[in-house]
């Protein structure tokens, strides 16, 4: 028999039980809801990396690519070159068997032939500015610009800047033109993707791809001004003057160097920044030239054992170690050979290279603060002064005039003579028929040929230049010239597109006999 407490007892624990057995099933239906759960989360990611997504990435990062060279390309521009005909002297000696005179005049004249180029530009401004390198154009005769719908039009420089291997051309296409958006080139970071377009070997509109290797690169033989984007997007000969382009379609560089053991890609090219190529473009533009302002002074960076030896503050600055003139800006306001300038107008100097880019980024002739050390009894004292910049010396070529073409049309820009299609020509006479072989002609000689002019250019079918020095003009269009004034008051009629035939006679040094060409072309 149970008394009525042990009853109790007994209904108590029956209860608990009942709880305790609640409770667990609570938890473990919880604990059962987490563990499907996380399975959930775990096969869907696990489904999700198994999704083609990587497979994707190469499929968008080329449609990318393919939308950046569709935005970029039409402003992209190839740039062919004719450079001077060089000077080409010819000797013999006296011996019987020595070619004749006549031989030697006809190989002098064979071999001046001009020399030919190619490289890249592209249009930073619709009415046909183009930025492209100095060295594409360096010592250029003729320049002509073709774009992408095969379009070429003469190009004149504008202004070049050899500190930084720039130059600016002119083309007029009478019609606005596609141009790209110079970008912050400050923001280009190592790893980002970069293309470069441009005509490496003449292969016009070629785009490749790669990243940014490093930026702020220094390389031999570069000046002070050239601080380069490092890139391994394939650049070769011909890429020079191309644009550097980032994902966002703006150029981000200006292609000029490659590092290669072979003169070919080598993986390693570099791009001068855009920031610097703006300014670069814009000082040209209002100035014809590039205004850098100067000190005149060498210099070299502060190194550790100076800063230890003379208790140098901040191992930072640049060491005064020439005056160039003692009528230059730095030595009129007393600085001297050993000053330590650490300040330039309010900025901090991290080296020479640092000092010589903030100098030559100030206007000249503007006033600036300059702190500096100076050794006084052993001990450096610190000092300030003001002075009025000069102006860095001029070592770019700019164009005589900047709205003459390079490429000539009839008349001589650099000679007041009317020359017609650039020729230089004099009646023939009894004395220079005999001279040049020509007896019993008569006509016009050619006695020299402009280099930029576009007759350089005239071709037979063979590719072989059908104009010389020594010819003689017999015929233009029909009518028989023998006096220079009736050729030039034909030839000053004529305008660009007009056709032309001439009727040339000369002496052909191999059969010993005077022969017929007949010429024709358009006036450019």
């Amino acid at each position: 028999m149970i008394k009525p407490n042990d009853e109790l007892a007994a209904n108590i624990e029956r209860k608990l039980f009942r709880k305790l057995i609640f409770s667990i099933s609570i938890i473990a239906i919880i604990c059962l809801t987490i563990g499907i759960g996380v399975g959930v989360l775990v096969s869907e990611r696990h489904a999700k990396a198994s999704e083609p997504i990587d497979a994707r990435m190469p499929e968008a990062i080329s449609a990318s690519f393919a939308e950046v060279a569709r935005r970029v390309e039409p402003a992209v521009v190839n740039i062919d070159t004719k450079g001077k005909v060089p000077e080409v002297t010819l000797k013999g000696d006296k011996s019987d068997n020595a070619p004749s005179d006549d031989i030697l005049e006809y190989f002098k004249r064979q071999n001046r032939k001009p020399s030919y180029s190619v490289g890249s530009g592209f249009i930073v401004d619709k009415s046909g500015y183009i930025l492209t390198n100095y060295h594409v154009v360096d010592d250029a005769a003729k320049i002509t610009v073709r774009l992408q719908n095969s379009e070429e039009y003469p190009a004149r420089i504008i202004g070049t800047d050899e500190e930084t291997d720039l130059a600016v051309l002119k083309i007029d296409a009478g019609k606005d033109l596609p141009s790209v958006k110079l970008g912050d080139s400050g923001s280009a970071q190592i790893g980002d993707w970069v293309l470069a377009i441009g005509s490496p070997f003449g292969l016009a509109q070629t785009v490749t791809a790669g990243i940014v290797s490093q930026t702020n690169r220094e390389t031999p033989y570069a000046s002070v001004f050239q601080k380069f984007i490092q890139t391994d997007a394939a650049i070769n000969r011909g890429n020079s003057g191309g644009p550097l382009v980032n994902m966002n379609g703006e150029v981000i560089g200006v292609n000029s160097q490659i590092a290669t053991s072979t003169g070919d890609y080598n993986g390693i090219g570099f791009a001068l920044p855009s920031n610097e190529a703006g300014y670069v473009y814009q000082q040209i533009l209002a100035n014809g030239k590039v205004r850098r302002g100067f000190l005149g002074v060498n210099l070299e960076t502060i190194k550790p054992e100076y800063g230890k030896v003379y208790d140098l503050p901040d191992l930072k600055g640049a060491i005064i170690t020439e005056i160039r003139d003692k009528d230059s800006r730095a030595a009129k306001a007393g600085l001297s050979v050993n000053d330590v300038i650490v300040e330039f107008d309010g900025k901090t100097i991290e080296s020479s290279p640092d000092l010589i880019a903030k100098v030559a980024a100030t206007e000249p002739e503007r006033e600036v603060k300059i702190t500096f050390y100076r050794e006084v009894n052993s001990k450096l004292e610190k000092q300030t002064v003001s002075i009025k910049l000069g102006e860095r010396p001029i070592t770019n070529r700019v164009s005589e005039n900047a709205d003459t073409p390079k490429k000539l049309n009839i008349y001589n820009s650099n000679n007041a003579t009317f020359k017609p299609f650039g020729l230089t020509l004099e009646e023939l006479t009894p004395a220079t028929a005999k001279t040049n072989n020509l007896e019993g002609q008569k006509g016009l000689l050619i006695k020299e040929i402009d280099d930029a002019s576009f007759i350089v250019d005239v071709k037979n079918t063979n590719g072989r230049g059908v104009i010389t020095e020594g010819d003689v003009i017999q015929r233009i269009n029909k009518t028989t010239v023998s006096d220079v004034k009736t050729f030039n008051e034909i030839a000053s009629k004529m305008k660009v597109g007009d056709a032309v035939v001439l009727h040339l006679a000369y002496y052909n040094r191999f059969s010993r006999s005077i022969q017929q060409r007949i010429v024709s072309f358009t006036v450019q």
